[in-house]
């Protein structure tokens, strides 16, 4: 078994990334940044909406409140990154793989079983971005960078597991696990059916 394929099946997902990927994002350094400064800034407000909108559910709002600090010091890093290179945070761009995942979000039921919704989807952007962020990792030509996005490897691992935590606590384990594998087989589709773009983070 190859080391992406281990990797990907260590985060549940199904399907690893083209290692084309790679060599398109290094192709253009500042698009991938501008796109992974987005990604972070919106990990930040994503968090801060859940804190807002379930007040009282108090183990998430504590667990979740240090992770907007540290979305937000990383979107600072990515900053810090474009200047030191010299290069221009773009424009926003449309999310394509996020909305199709935002799309498969079941709308109806309870209270709780809308934030399990979304805390699924959150670990599973999570999930990706770990599994992006190792492949940077490991095969940038930059030392430098390298070392730079195995930082942030590592801390996508744990808001992955943070979020299948938050999810099994507010929600039945193991309608949470059937529900958490039909994530993942239609994020694979996700992937599959998505054109390979060196612009963007997913």
């Amino acid at each position: 078994m190859s080391e992406e394929l281990q990797e990907v099946r260590m985060l549940g997902l199904k399907l690893p990334t083209d290692p084309r990927w790679v060599n398109l994002a290094q192709m253009d350094l500042q698009e991938i940044l501008t796109d992974h400064a987005y990604c972070e800034q919106k990990a930040a407000t994503s968090c801060i909406t859940l804190i807002q909108k379930y007040p009282e559910r108090h183990k998430m709002v504590r667990e979740l409140a240090p992770i907007v600090t540290e979305e937000w010091g990383h979107f600072r890093l990515v900053l810090r990154e474009l200047d030191k290179r010299g290069l221009q945070l773009g424009q926003q761009r449309k999310d394509e793989y996020v909305n199709a995942l935002m799309s498969f979000m079941k709308k109806d039921g309870s209270q709780d079983d809308r934030l399990v919704e979304r805390l699924l989807v959150f670990a599973l952007i999570e999930a990706r971005s770990c599994e992006r962020f190792r492949l940077l990792s490991l095969n940038l030509n930059e030392p430098e960078l390298r070392d730079f996005y195995h930082h942030f490897m590592v801390s996508e691992a744990g808001h992955y597991r943070l979020f299948i935590d938050l999810a099994n606590e507010y929600g039945d384990e193991a309608r949470v696990k059937k529900r958490w594998q039909e994530y993942l087989n239609y994020e694979a589709e996700i992937m599959e059916n998505l054109s390979l773009r060196g612009d963007r983070m997913h």
